[in-house]
């Protein structure tokens, strides 16, 4: 019996209450605020730690069937404006809800305790919150980079929580209550995946020690960008690493500077974050996903992008003419067109 109570503290059970979303009147946090488009609303999600996660979201402007909704989550010196600038018109034009949240220390979202705004269990706990209290439909989960690495790890936890609650529902049937009771796990149920330039489930070091011996100068570059922060002050640097080569220089301008106050602290605590990787393994078929490369990504290389794939038993897709900033790059709309494709076929 102790055992089951052990099991019983990973599952949640059936609730009649629904936290809604807190709709404050907050102040900034972004000195360089992003500015809504028209049918976008920001909204802040109470999380049951009590600080407030904002939430940009933007619906779909026809119902002719009942797809997902679509929730996006960013990576790293991004926030949740980085979906709204160009994926939330073409996406809700196209007859899906869309939600981005922006990560605990990001964006408009309030700051944890710390140094730093989490861990990978940690912010996928926060996603699963927020599906879990607002949303009636399973979602497709849309991540990009460090969010694609969150995701994965949303996707292991999932799996083994809904192995835990089939082991444990059968146990009590067969041991205790002679009916299987209804029980759910805190990790809501996904109708797909879809990974954007994503870390892949080994972490990034494995990207590190490739760039160090195959392409050494990049390797600084990439480590003066992001470790140093330099692409917050070097606006080629900033277009070399985020950005396609046509990329006018006045977009990537407004960019980096919303990126530069997009995070306020660290996603990770990188040594703790690669001690915890790889990411748990699951079925091949257990849940659709989408692997989307970039073919001029300057961070996730080809290996990455093809780890990824045969991790999770698919063939990746890498797009042609976009970087590693695929949703908002000057051809955003290709990468969109790939998702939106296979949006169309997971319906059918």
């Amino acid at each position: 019996m102790a055992t089951l109570l052990g099991l019983q503290s990973h599952l949640t059970f059936p609730k009649t209450t629904v936290k809604p979303f807190a709709v404050l009147n907050q102040t900034h946090k972004m000195r360089v605020p992003f500015e809504l488009k028209q049918g976008q609303n920001r909204r802040f999600h109470q999380l049951p730690s009590g600080l407030n996660m904002e939430v940009i979201e933007q619906k779909r402007e026809r119902s002719d069937k009942p797809n997902p909704p679509l929730v996006f989550v960013h990576g790293s010196y991004h926030a949740a404006w980085c979906w709204a600038e160009h994926w939330f018109p073409f996406f809700s034009a196209s007859g899906f809800d869309c939600y981005a949240v922006s990560l605990l220390g990001q964006g408009e979202s309030d700051a944890p305790p710390g140094t730093v705004a989490g861990s990978l269990q940690t912010h996928a706990d926060d996603v699963a919150d927020f599906i879990k209290e607002n949303l009636s439909l399973p979602p497709v989960l849309l991540g990009h980079s460090f969010g694609g690495l969150i995701i994965q790890n949303y996707i292991a936890r999932l799996k083994s929580e809904k192995s835990i609650v089939k082991f444990l529902a059968l146990t009590l049937f067969f041991c205790c209550l002679g009916s299987i009771p209804e029980m759910k796990t805190s990790y809501p149920e996904l109708g797909g995946a879809v990974l954007v330039c994503s870390v892949p489930p080994s972490g990034n070091s494995g990207l590190v020690w490739r760039y160090l011996f195959t392409k050494p100068i990049a390797a600084f570059k990439v480590t003066r960008s992001l470790a140093a922060k330099a692409f917050q002050t070097d606006l080629s640097l900033c277009k070399e690493t985020f950005f396609s080569s046509t990329m006018e220089d006045h977009l990537v301008l407004r960019y980096q500077e919303l990126m530069k106050e997009s995070s306020r602290m660290p996603l990770f605590d990188l040594r703790k974050l690669n001690a915890s990787l790889p990411v748990p393994s699951v079925p091949k078929s257990s849940i659709e996903v989408l692997v989307l490369g970039a073919k001029d990504d300057f961070i996730v290389d080809a290996k990455g992008l093809s780890e990824t794939g045969e991790f999770y038993g698919v063939s990746p897709v890498c797009v042609e003419g976009v970087a590693h900033d695929m949703m908002l790059d000057c051809s955003w709309e290709k990468g969109a067109a790939v998702i939106l494709s296979w949006l169309d076929g997971l319906s059918r």
